[in-house]
């Protein structure tokens, strides 16, 4: 094997003799019968065997290679409009062809244009042909054939036990039904009878489909149950709030301090979540919970309330958002609440970012080392080797699906030193050496359809925080098509007219012809000049940290009336002030990403408007899935809708793949329509497991590979 063709079969993964047999068709192709030339139909794919007649390359109206075959029942003209020397000697008069292509009627009698040809020789196929995807440097026919030797050379041991239930696969062909192998249902898929229905092979209705998915769910479903058997067994550390005796003057614990100092009470659904919380991190097993709220529902208030149960147990704990502006948002919150209490403990809250100086990092790494800093926040530069906690115990993931399944495991295997020391008083929280790991809590405004599906299937905990604050303003959101761009700039002059400040998100920084999206300097520049008055501020991604600090600092004091940004202004931005966002191609956006962006507006008492600025193509018309989106947008607010529209709209996710959203590792079932197959999964693994361990384990590593660890993110 070529070093190419082995580079182009790892792009698709295709590395073990399993991958490649589970590569399976895209469609087929029936080369298995032969029709004569008249009785071909147009508009169908048809396969005839032709002698050549007939061969000469015309210059008008533009070069080509026309080629006539005949047979006994009538002829056929072949176009190439790109030939080769080749090409015409093969298909020189007089040789015997088999031809296959889509006919196409016309003045000039049946025709095809660039049909399959190779010689009439050999017996045809007994099996339909199989058309697999495949990328650049990988030819059909070589796949067809390493896929082939690797359907003769793998083992297909059966993995489910003998005194399982079959799968309940439905009878889609009216006779008796029989129970098909792994083995019998692979061989089949990858060369199937010309007899088969191919409705039923397009749709995975067939039998030897259904019997795939039921072995892919399989495998989902132990993965899951033992994760949490896994999970059950690790220590992590007890955190308890600080008690003192009873009739001592001791301050109170610090969680109890910080509520005391907030200038707002706590709502119902924050008291709940903090108290579900609070149970789970006073376990010896790590807790593994999904925090979930709706834009502005107080998640951060909810995480330092958490942190300061830690920090009073005498232990670090660590905040990490995915953007430097969300990052410092936190850190500006978490120190203004805690610090106060911090420092009469000899500590306080850390700050670690990628772009700070290096003095100021060496003194935060030291801080963290030594185990001053309590309370460590940042991006990813949280994650990087060089940071040594000495005391972690407590991991806040903010936005947590905006950071890939790596970069959260991580921040989970942050090694703690074994022989840290502890405070007197919390000697039940010294570190158990080997296998001690930090409890975890995710945060997420709009839950992502993988944590949507991971969570029906019971893998996080979850908490919910749904209520807002009081004193939120509802947002009203209009969709409004590009051909009124100038109708709204006129609106939205007279708005800042009236004092209002004003968002005007756009999707990319620069210019692409790939994709022909307005930038933002260029919107910047435009709408400068349509509203001269008005004051503008600029803001995108590859501005330094301070020039992105400085725009925004300027936009809260109230000195830019409308800032033109990309989406680095889509989560962690607080301007109360700021009563209107304009979304640029919104039909470009994912529904996490308008929803996350709608919640920069109504965070004080002028009421709100989102306005979701589409374009249409040349009919006039947007896409299905485009309007499905932008139109469940305007209809509601409420965000765990939006995620349960979204989880419809894009599917579930690769559930043990780094990716979050798009084609899900559950590469065959389908969670909408093969229930029966799921609900049967879910029975059989947990007996499984703990019957047939051994069984357990090859259907895993079969089906997942090398993907396990990711569940553990």
């Amino acid at each position: 094997m070529s070093e190419v063709l082995k580079k182009a079969l790892e792009k698709l993964g295709l590395v073990r003799d399993i991958d490649l047999v589970l590569h399976l068709p895209l469609r087929y192709e029936d080369e298995t019968r032969i029709i004569a030339i008249a009785a071909t139909r147009e508009g169908q794919t048809s396969q005839i065997e032709a002698t050549v007649v007939d061969q000469q390359v015309q210059l008008s109206p533009r070069r080509q290679l026309v080629v006539q075959v005949e047979d006994a029942s009538g002829s056929c003209t072949l176009r190439f409009l790109n030939f080769y020397p080749y090409q015409q000697k093969s298909l020189a008069v007089g040789k015997r062809l088999r031809i296959r292509g889509e006919v196409r009627g016309g003045f000039w009698g049946r025709q095809m244009l660039h049909p399959q040809v190779k010689a009439a020789e050999g017996n045809l196929p007994a099996a339909l042909t199989p058309v697999y995807p495949t990328s650049r440097n990988l030819p059909q026919a070589y796949l067809r054939r390493v896929i082939a030797t690797a359907l003769q050379r793998v083992a297909l041991p059966e993995t489910l036990p003998p005194q399982a239930p079959p799968p309940p696969f439905p009878n889609t062909q009216g006779a008796p039904m029989r129970t098909w192998s792994l083995h019998e249902a692979l061989h089949f898929l990858h060369h199937p009878t010309p007899d088969v229905a191919l409705a039923t092979l397009e749709d995975k209705t067939h039998p030897a489909w259904q019997r795939l998915k039921a072995e892919e769910l399989l495998a989902q479903q132990l993965s899951q149950y033992k994760l949490r058997q896994a999970r059950a067994q690790l220590v992590a550390p007890v955190l308890k709030p600080h008690t003192a005796p009873a009739g001592t003057d001791a301050p109170l614990p610090l969680h109890e301090q910080l509520l005391g100092r907030l200038p707002f009470a706590l709502t119902a659904a924050q008291r709940r979540v903090c108290e579900e919380i609070a149970l789970d991190i006073a376990r010896p097993t790590p807790m593994h919970r999904l925090l979930q709220g709706d834009v502005g529902s107080g998640k951060t208030v909810v995480a330092a309330i958490s942190a300061a149960i830690g920090i009073d147990a005498g232990w670090q704990c660590a905040l990490m958002a995915p953007t430097e502006i969300l990052a410092e948002q936190h850190f500006r919150k978490l120190t203004e609440w805690l610090n106060p209490l911090l420092a009469e403990r000899g500590q306080s809250v850390a700050w670690l970012v990628g772009a700070q100086k290096k003095k100021q990092r060496q003194q935060m790494l030291q801080a963290i080392a030594d185990g001053t800093a309590a309370l460590v926040v940042g991006t990813h530069a949280i994650i990087q080797e060089h940071v040594q906690f000495a005391r972690l115990g407590l991991v806040l993931i903010d936005e947590q699906h905006r950071f890939g399944v790596a970069q959260r495991l991580s921040l989970r295997r942050h090694d703690t030193p074994a022989d840290a020391q502890t405070d007197a008083d919390n000697a039940a929280t010294a570190l158990a050496g080997a296998g001690m790991e930090p409890h975890m809590l995710m945060m997420t405004a709009t839950p992502i359809p993988r944590t949507l599906a991971m969570t029906y299937y019971a893998d996080l905990s979850v908490s919910t925080i749904d209520e807002l604050p009081p004193g939120r303003t509802p947002i009203v959101t209009r969709l409004i098509a590009e051909h009124r761009r100038d109708e709204l700039i006129e609106r939205l002059a007279r708005q800042i007219a009236q004092g209002r400040q004003a968002y005007w998100v756009c999707p990319l920084i620069e210019e692409s012809e790939a994709l022909d999206l307005s930038n933002a300097t260029a919107t910047y520049e435009t709408l400068g000049e349509a509203m001269p008055h008005a004051r503008l501020g600029l803001l995108h991604s590859r501005m330094s940290g301070a020039d992105k600090q400085a725009v925004m600092t300027a936009f809260a004091a109230g000195d830019i009336d409308l800032l033109v940004a990309t989406t680095v202004i889509e989560v962690g931005v607080d301007v109360p002030n700021a009563s209107l966002m304009i979304v640029e191609h919104a039909e470009r956006f994912g529904l996490s990403q308008l929803h996350q962006l709608r919640g920069r507006v109504g965070r004080g008492s002028t009421a709100s408007a989102c306005i979701l600025l589409y374009a249409t193509n040349d009919h006039g018309k947007l896409s299905d899935t485009a309007k499905e989106r932008l139109q469940a947008m305007a209809q509601t607010n409420d965000g765990f809708e939006i995620a349960r529209r979204d989880l419809e709209i894009r599917g579930p996710g690769e559930f043990m793949g780094a990716r979050q959203s798009g084609a899900a590792l559950l590469r065959f079932a389908d969670l909408a329509t093969d229930q029966n197959l799921l609900e049967w999964a879910r029975a059989l693994a947990p007996r499984m497991l703990q019957h047939d361990p051994a069984l357990a384990e090859a259907h895993m590593a079969r089906w997942l590979g090398g993907k396990w660890d990711y569940l553990k993110a």
